[in-house]
């Protein structure tokens, strides 16, 4: 999604560059930008289920220490 502006016959370079961020700001394109910089990634299906066998696992652990009185 390039954004080109191309300079007008005696333009200053003030209203060239004034031109080229509202042109940026009207696409959306810092937005999007902003948007996807902190965005996690969706972990893979073999480490969902590592996970998920780990929390089986540790809650299956606690109910046997809470059978027992340990907690």
């Amino acid at each position: 999604m390039a954004i080109s502006v191309k300079k007008k016959e005696n333009e200053s370079a003030g209203s060239l560059i004034f031109r080229f961020t509202k042109k940026v700001q009207t696409s959306g394109v810092l937005l999007e930008s902003k948007k996807r910089r902190f965005s996690k990634r969706v972990p893979n299906l073999r480490s969902r289920h590592d996970s998920a066998l780990h929390r089986i696992a540790k809650r299956a652990e606690y109910d046997k220490m809470k059978k027992e009185g340990v907690l």
